[in-house]
């Protein structure tokens, strides 16, 4: 039996493929057999028997039979249980936008006071040059 974070690897390293990803979303829309699936792919049927066999290690697609028909079917339980492991950490993620905008605000807020005038600038004194005569 698989443990939680067996469960979630598995499910993790299935959606590290773009082809995997396409896949679980065509399955979205309803079952499919290999063919229709593969049809959007440049790659053989073979290839992607490879990876809807990723796709049902991990418990993320069902394979029936109906004669000689197999059609895949999503099974979603396995996305919901990374999306809330994912979820865990949103309260961390917002809490630090939380204090980047507090932190941005700060220094607008700043930007945004007149600065002191100082009173009109002196112009700078030139130097006279020193021009030797050598001959």
């Amino acid at each position: 039996m698989q443990t939680q974070t067996d469960k979630l690897s598995a499910t993790f390293s299935a959606l590290a493929d773009p082809t995997r990803r396409a896949i679980l979303a065509r399955l979205s829309t309803g079952e499919a057999s290999v063919q229709d699936l593969a049809k959007p792919f440049k790659m053989s049927l073979p290839a992607v028997s490879k990876h809807l066999k990723v796709l049902e290690r991990a418990s993320l697609i069902r394979r029936g039979r109906a004669a000689q028909w197999r059609p895949c079917y999503l099974d979603a339980a396995p996305l919901k249980e990374a999306a809330d492991w994912v979820d865990k950490y949103r309260k961390f993620w917002e809490e630090s936008y939380d204090r980047l905008d507090a932190y941005l605000q700060a220094m607008q807020a700043e930007a945004a006071k007149p600065k002191k005038d100082k009173g009109p600038k002196k112009p700078k004194k030139k130097e006279k040059r020193k021009h030797s005569n050598r001959k």
